[in-house]
């Protein structure tokens, strides 16, 4: 190492010099370490540099506290640059994610607005298809089967879908509601029939909704008592 390598590191414009002012320091020591390690301790070569070193210590030390500023200062404006690229990030994520909400809102409302007037088409419910749709009620999950509650609760304010006793009339629904559950049903079934060779739920929940499911069952067995008029 010489001055004159540390000269062309310091004045490179490529990207390969110098990173901070210490990189300068430690190589500018090496310079006086090597001539007084290679000189004889009685040599002008080692004294001079012996003597040389002393004198860059005391003026480094005189120097160090605004090259430690300096850090700071430039710590300071790397962190507060990234947290202002992280803030960008996240606020772009949270518009795209907002947007994509909108978006898969406009589309529900948009699928629902074509049920309606798909249900307000369709013809009368049978005897029969009421029976099935009874039975197939009765073999839904505890989850689905509390959807399916719901869903008669949107056209019937009266019916309790949370209560833990649930009597469920087919035949007293109005023709919209039964063809909902039909749509709803049969996408559930279907569910679970692709995920059947899986297990989902926990038992604390299936015991929760034991009851509403036997009230079905229940309903279930009615209905395919009956016969079609």
């Amino acid at each position: 190492m010489d001055f004159s390598t540390i000269k062309n590191q310091t004045e490179a414009k490529d990207g390969t010099g110098y990173k901070n002012v210490r990189e300068i320091c430690v190589d500018v020591r090496l310079v006086f370490t090597n001539a007084m390690k290679y000189n004889d301790e009685k040599s002008d070569v080692h004294v001079m540099a012996k003597t040389l070193l002393e004198k860059f210590e005391e003026k480094w030390l005189q120097f160090l506290p605004k090259v430690t500023e300096e850090e700071t200062r430039r710590e300071q404006e790397e962190a507060e640059a990234q947290l202002s690229m992280q803030l960008a990030q996240e606020a772009a994520h949270a518009r795209m994610a907002r947007d994509l909400s909108n978006e898969l809102y406009d589309v529900d409302v948009h699928l629902e607005e074509l049920r309606e007037m798909a249900v307000k088409k369709f013809r009368k419910m049978t005897t029969d298809e009421k029976r099935k749709l009874g039975a197939a009620l009765a073999r839904l999950s505890p989850e689905d089967l509390s959807k399916a509650l719901e869903i008669v609760a949107q056209n019937n304010p009266s019916f309790q879908a949370t209560a833990e006793e649930v009597d469920l009339d087919i035949d007293a629904q109005s023709q919209s509601t039964l063809w909902k559950l039909k749509y709803f049903i049969e996408e559930a079934l279907e569910k679970q029939s692709k995920n059947s060779g899986s297990t989902s739920g926990n038992e604390n929940h299936n015991n929760k909704n034991k009851r509403k499911k036997e009230s079905c069952d229940a309903v279930a067995k009615a209905s395919k008592n009956k016969k079609p008029t």
